[in-house]
């Protein structure tokens, strides 16, 4: 189990049950959902969500490593992902979820990043991908702030209360990204 990690403004950490209230402030707003299969979440799908991760992180061996991200003063702000898509080929995939109360203030960019951080640094990943709806300008924008490539277009890749979406398949190689902090990025 993994306590926090600390990085500028926040702190990710193990989610805990009383955690579905701060999902809940984000994941039950519309413009959140607009570019995901879920939501708006009631309640109970907040606490399920909530109660999902508590239980993928007794898994083993362990894929699924969710945070919640909080400011300083531990102010709920959002989440952030990890999956494991290979132990054999050390793959990842990255998501994220910014309250839209901290939309455009880079929140988005450090989460990502520190997710990188974990993935390359402490979990010893080769790859890490992530996807991000065509339509989604701000996701685009943090997944290319931190370094990663646009590699193509997944068609109809999830399905959508309004139909199927088409997806931008984002990743970035440990060798690129040690690079590119070397670099100052």
């Amino acid at each position: 189990m993994i306590k926090q990690m600390k990085r500028g403004r926040l702190i990710m950490r193990e989610f805990k049950v009383s955690d579905w209230r701060g999902v809940h402030d984000y994941a039950s707003v519309e413009a959140v959902c607009r570019y995901q299969p879920w939501g708006p979440n009631t309640i109970e799908d907040s606490r399920g969500f909530v109660r999902q991760v508590l239980t993928d992180r007794e898994e083993e061996p362990r894929i699924r490593y969710a945070f919640a991200v909080t400011a300083r003063d531990e102010q709920f702000i959002g989440a952030g992902e990890l999956n494991i898509k290979s132990f054999n080929h050390r793959s990842a995939e990255i998501g994220y979820m910014v309250n839209p109360a901290f939309w455009r203030q880079g929140i988005g960019t450090e989460i990502a990043e520190q997710l990188l951080v974990f993935g390359f640094r402490k979990l010893k990943m080769h790859r890490i991908a992530a996807t991000c709806d065509v339509r989604n300008t701000g996701s685009q924008k943090v997944l290319e702030n931190i370094g990663m490539m646009r590699e193509g277009t997944v068609p109809d890749h999830l399905l959508l209360a309004d139909g199927w979406r088409d997806s931008f398949l984002y990743s970035i190689l440990a060798p690129e990204w040690e690079k590119g902090r070397k670099n100052g990025r």
